[in-house]
């Protein structure tokens, strides 16, 4: 079985089942390793990443605040754009829970460091088994998964956090009640937000891939559009006020990462279209 699947490479051929076995383990060792040098500088740096970082968007000198106020003074908005963050007051009540709090921060922080990384150990395992065609239509495919996941983190993080965590601390439905926040509360819903967009920005790559492998169609994706808009539309709704302009700031980017990916959708099918009949070409010939 792996000598068939392995065939860019004719070590990896040779190899038996456990040889294959052990050369993941050690893929998965590196990983490790990665992941957890950079934990250990989240964890020295706690305190500076808690106040500056994951923070930063309770704070009112968060660039996206001064950035969207500039613009909006800019385009002739007045202070429509300005947000002034509300204050949120954070407990912690668990003798442990600072110390889970950092562990945890250490973590994410060295997950986010190292996944350019580990996603190259993982492409190193994988990469034997591909045909030389594939590998030319996958070059660059470890900037790019790179690039689309730190790009998901920022966006989530600038745009999305900011108007998440405000409309949340400021939502009341009574005046007999005060919104006081757990820490750790806070620290995962912006990590869920943050790392949720970051792999949500696969989506470009994944439709690349599907379509390669006859999965996926761009009419598969065009007939879906409304549905799609429909989504993001509640979604941006949900993490922001309901403020129309700041519903528009989040829907416009992630319509924009659906409409690139029936591009790529149809960029990648022509390809294997083309790639097809040249190879029916060859038969007859």
């Amino acid at each position: 079985m792996f000598k068939k699947l392995f065939v860019n490479n004719d070590d990896k051929a040779e190899m038996s089942f456990f040889d294959h076995l052990e050369d993941l383990r050690w893929h998965l060792v590196r990983s490790a390793f990665a992941l957890v040098a950079f934990s250990i500088f989240g964890f020295v740096y706690t305190q500076e990443i808690l106040d500056n970082v994951i923070f930063g968007p309770t704070n009112a000198t968060f660039p996206s605040y001064i950035a969207l106020c500039k613009i909006s003074h800019w385009v002739g908005m007045g202070d429509k754009l300005c947000i002034t963050p509300v204050k949120v007051q954070f407990q912690n009540t668990k003798m442990v829970g600072q110390i889970m709090l950092q562990f945890k921060l250490a973590f994410i922080i060295g997950f986010v460091c190292a996944f350019p990384y580990i996603f190259w150990e993982f492409w190193r395992f994988v990469k034997p088994a591909l045909r030389e065609k594939e590998l030319k239509g996958a070059r660059g495919i470890i900037f790019w998964v790179s690039f689309q996941f730190f790009l998901g983190i920022g966006f989530a993080y600038f745009l999305m956090a900011p108007f998440t965590i405000n409309f949340l601390a400021s939502y009341t439905v009574t005046t007999k009640a005060i919104n006081q926040f757990f820490i750790d509360d806070y620290f995962d819903l912006l990590t869920q937000i943050v790392l949720g967009m970051g792999l949500l920005f696969q989506l470009p790559i994944l439709v690349f891939f599907l379509t390669k492998l006859g999965i996926l169609t761009p009419e598969f994706l065009k007939a879906y559009r409304r549905h799609a808009i429909v989504v993001i539309l509640v979604l941006a709704a949900i993490i922001t006020p309901p403020d129309v302009i700041d519903q528009l700031i989040v829907f416009v980017p992630l319509y924009c990462l659906y409409e690139i990916s029936i591009f790529i959708s149809k960029k990648a099918l022509r390809d294997r279209e083309s790639k097809m009949v040249k190879k029916d070409v060859e038969e007859w010939s």
